[in-house]
């Protein structure tokens, strides 16, 4: 390994921990980022402590495993909570607001229209023209209910 000739084995690690780190923002998945903790602080050790490469090695195979297990512990007893769960799921969204019925609701199923949009609908029948409530959804069909 010509490159490496001449470079201190710490930043070897310090700048695969950088990489990883950047890497775990281009692809998502919070597994990358104990990996790069785990270069860190391999790179840290053998920046402090001479140790040689092989020892470096097993630090971070130990390090990664070590700190992967802990991470998905840490994961697993504190869920991360999403600030909007109803976000890109548009029928959800959409529970509360008002339609009006452009295809008769028959044996439980017609078309509602909601702001630009025409969906499929499930709920008591009702004629055209009828206001209705959304109140969820089903995939891409709306629940919805006549308003009294």
């Amino acid at each position: 390994m010509d490159f490496l000739e001449g470079v201190s084995p710490h930043w070897f690690w310090l700048t695969l921990g950088m990489i990883l780190a950047a890497a775990e923002m281009l692809v998502p998945g919070v597994f990358l980022i104990w990996m790069a903790g785990a270069a860190l602080v391999t790179g840290l050790v053998a920046w402090l402590v001479p140790i040689g490469v092989p020892l470096q090695i097993v630090l971070f195979a130990v390090l990664a495993i070590v700190s992967v297990f802990l991470g998905r512990r840490y994961l697993r007893d504190n869920p991360i909570i999403a600030a909007d769960p109803a976000m890109n799921k548009r029928g959800e969204r959409l529970a509360g607001q008002m339609a009006r019925v452009v295809t008769a609701i028959e044996d439980g199923e017609g078309r509602v229209h909601h702001g630009d949009s025409e969906w499929i609908a499930r709920g008591a029948d009702a004629p055209i023209g009828t206001k209705v409530r959304i109140t969820g959804s089903d995939g891409a069909i709306l629940l919805v209910e006549p308003i009294e």
